[in-house]
């Protein structure tokens, strides 16, 4: 079927790094990514911890880079729609996928995402980047990923979040970053006055879609109802200027050592098995 993707939205997507996109999966793809999500936290990858644990266990479990290990999520990587809308979006000729994540918040969980930019943890650089992000139940708006239109230009790199502190359970090899020796700015207080920033998020279903650049400020999803869980899926897509990149600040996740283990150094594009071309 062809992609119902207009020249307004992918304008929108160059314009504020993000755009919202309807009904752009079947639902033979969300009962597909459900089913491998059912198997993945099965068996969870050396990656996977918790970021978030409370009072009353309610969690947020995350995971990545676990789709060689998943045939669900190989399906989704190779034949859905994914790789296309990345291409659509970034104006590429050239769509290779990078990894998959997946967030999984328990009901009721009050866990919000720190506010940060994707590309500064990332071990590839390149604007021509973006992650497709799906929640596979019915999202409202003020519980989704939200975000800072036309943040995503400029080139400045802020001081990240170490993720690596959201580590309840001590788990042991846990990547950590520090973006304070690089960093150009701080990130603002954002989630104080939102509509300063005009921050935007979206009330969503399974089968939508948010894709944005990896260089966009995003957070603030969480802060669940009682009975109302959050699972996402989100797969990253790298364009034509993406070439491989080791950063001394830290990764998070770190596939430096996979990546050499796979021929790949610094400068190089992406390519091999690790991160295959899906599209064209």
């Amino acid at each position: 079927m062809a992609l119902q993707i207009t020249d307004e939205q992918v304008a929108s997507f160059q314009r504020d790094g993000v755009v919202m996109l309807q009904s752009m999966f079947d639902p033979t793809w969300i009962e597909l990514l459900k089913a491998g999500l059912a198997e993945h936290r099965k068996a969870p990858s050396p990656r996977a911890r918790i970021w978030d644990r409370d009072e009353q266990d309610r969690t947020m479990f995350w995971d990545s880079m676990a789709w060689q290990g998943v045939p669900q999520y190989q399906q989704f990587v190779f034949e859905s729609p994914a790789a296309e809308i990345a291409g659509r979006m970034l104006g590429s000729q050239q769509i290779n996928f990078y990894f998959d994540a997946v967030f999984v918040r328990s009901p009721g969980s009050q866990f919000e995402t720190p506010w940060h930019q994707d590309e500064p943890y990332w071990s590839v650089s390149g604007h021509d980047t973006c992650t497709v992000w799906m929640p596979l139940e019915p999202v409202k708006a003020k519980n989704a990923l939200a975000f800072v239109p036309g943040s995503h230009l400029g080139g400045v790199v802020f001081d990240q979040y170490d993720f690596g502190t959201l580590n309840p359970d001590g788990k042991t090899d846990v990547d950590r970053s520090d973006f304070a020796a690089i960093a150009e700015a701080d990130i603002p207080d954002i989630s104080s006055n939102p509509e300063a920033f005009g921050v935007v998020s979206w009330d969503m279903e399974p089968g939508d879609c948010v894709v944005f650049n990896s260089r966009i400020l995003h957070g603030g999803s969480g802060q669940l109802p009682e009975d109302v869980g959050l699972s996402v899926f989100t797969s990253k897509w790298l364009g034509d200027d993406v070439h491989i990149a080791f950063r001394e600040q830290g990764m998070d996740p770190d596939f430096s050592e996979i990546m050499k283990e796979h021929g790949l150094a610094p400068g190089d594009r992406p390519a091999t098995d690790l991160l295959p071309q899906v599209w064209p």
